[in-house]
């Protein structure tokens, strides 16, 4: 293994692309060697934008070149699997954005794929950025040190898009999914902190009838320890966007927005010292960065999340 890791950002014109761009580029032992868009000239602007010497377009004009180590997939939710299942047959390590896959039999096929690329030491990891964002590692490390329990999660998944539109505002050719995409981000999470979730319920409101998904659910968890999750998700919220965690505990109340955490009287907690960065995306790229160089499974490999996608399928044959 060379000082540096390569790394290829796919997907890199869209936002998370860019976000893993802005990260990557703090991480002194990652060089970005490639990008890929789905065009040229949509590739060569974040080539320029970031520095970076190539652009190309599609996943095999990455896969075909020896100045890469390892890709990161910020591409379409459809395309996770396969393309996760790609990278590892060519003998690449991967970081694929979160969802894993967008139904329980692909997400079991890439589990198979990443247990196989384990004995050649390739690193698979989804990006379950959750676990990294400071506000959520101060409450898993008080759960670790034994001072908090979880007692319960309330969680608001709140978003206004009558559009099919990404997280910039553009048009999009792919559908994003409530329980594929965004309730992953929670049931993974609540599993992380609070323990194997042994039991779920899920009901859905209309089917919206250009997009063809249901625009608002409610989906409730229990835990192995008792603990129990509420969590609300809407795409019709004509308000302040995003993902807001409550924790209720035996010990203490706990609000977290983003990488930003706040008691329950809304008093901002100082996590400014949790990890290197205040940007969750960067700490993700850097446990990918390091999980390959020191030759580990990584925190969110598709082994550790794959219960979560597991949870989901359950979800999915309730719902119908």
């Amino acid at each position: 293994m060379t000082d540096t890791i390569r790394v290829a950002v796919v997907g890199a014109n869209g936002a998370f692309g860019m976000k893993h761009l802005d990260g990557l580029k703090n991480i002194e032992d990652a060089e970005v060697t490639v990008v890929s868009a789905t065009s040229q000239e949509k590739a060569d602007g974040v080539a320029a934008k970031y520095g970076v010497a190539n652009a190309v377009v599609g996943l095999d004009a990455v896969l075909e070149r020896d100045d890469v180590d390892a890709v990161i997939l910020a591409t379409p939710t459809g395309l996770h699997a396969s393309q996760t299942q790609a990278v590892l047959k060519a003998g690449k390590h991967v970081e694929v954005e979160i969802p894993l896959a967008d139904s329980l039999a692909e997400a079991e096929a890439t589990l198979a794929a990443a247990e196989a690329a384990e004995a050649s030491g390739r690193v698979a990891m989804v990006g379950h950025t959750r676990r990294f964002n400071p506000s959520h590692q101060f409450v898993h490390n008080r759960i670790t040190a034994g001072e908090f329990n979880v007692q319960q999660m309330d969680v608001q998944t709140y978003f206004f898009r009558r559009t099919n539109t990404n997280a910039k505002g553009e048009p999009r050719s792919w559908t994003d999914h409530l329980l594929w995409h965004h309730a992953a981000h929670t049931v993974d999470l609540f599993a992380y902190q609070a323990g194997k979730i042994v039991q779920a319920n899920a009901i859905q409101g209309p089917i919206n009838p250009d997009l063809g998904i249901a625009m608002d659910m409610s989906i409730q968890l229990k835990s192995e320890t008792g603990a129990i999750c509420t969590l609300s998700l809407s795409f019709n919220n004509d308000g302040p966007f995003g993902t807001f965690f409550r924790y209720i505990g035996d010990t203490a109340t706990y609000i977290a927005r983003y990488d930003d955490l706040y008691t329950g009287k809304d008093e901002q907690i100082d996590v400014s010292k949790v990890a290197v960065s205040m940007n969750g995306i960067e700490l993700q790229d850097r446990e990918f960065i390091s999980a390959i160089r020191e030759g580990r499974e990584p925190n969110s490999s598709v082994r550790q999340v794959i219960d979560c996608y597991r949870v989901l399928g359950a979800l999915e044959e309730q719902l119908g």
